[in-house]
């Protein structure tokens, strides 16, 4: 395979782990939790650098591809092992809620309180076992390896 086969190949598949994303949200209704959104961005740093260096960008720039699937693919484990409740999580989006004992009653009725979070630590969708930030952990990695193979080749 040539090396902007690799590439196209690469950038392709983190275009589409993005559709996906979209699809399972927009048409799906299911709202993405902060660790799904980070997850996002370094597949959309990788489309952007499919694109330049497909464009006649310098080769360097794979070795960049490489490291925003390998980013995204970190997140996604972390995320599944958030999941699992492997480890914690962020506090933000993760964990048993608010802890009713330091508030006062007032707080409990406020309106500043945040809604609709929706926390990390809860599966909303499975496939074979593996949740979409494990399935996006797996195929990133993957992408990373033709990204490397690609900065390999001459």
């Amino acid at each position: 395979m040539t090396r902007n086969s690799l590439i196209l190949l690469a950038t392709l598949g983190s275009a589409a782990l993005l559709l996906g994303a979209w699809g399972f949200q927009h048409i799906g209704g299911l709202a993405p939790c902060k660790l799904c959104i980070w997850q996002r961005w370094p597949h959309g740093a990788a489309v952007l650098i499919g694109a330049i260096v497909l464009a006649g960008g310098p080769r360097l720039l794979a070795w960049l591809g490489a490291l925003a699937a390998a980013t995204t693919g970190a997140i996604g484990a972390y995320h599944a092992g958030v999941e699992w409740r492997w480890w914690e999580g962020p506090t933000s989006c993760s964990g048993g809620g608010a802890d009713l004992g330091a508030m006062d009653g007032n707080a409990l009725l406020s309106l500043d309180t945040p809604t609709g979070v929706v926390m990390c630590d809860e599966i909303v969708w499975q496939f074979l076992g593996l949740s979409m930030a494990g399935w996006n952990a797996v195929i990133a990695f993957g992408l990373m390896a033709l990204w490397i193979a690609a900065a390999r080749r001459a």
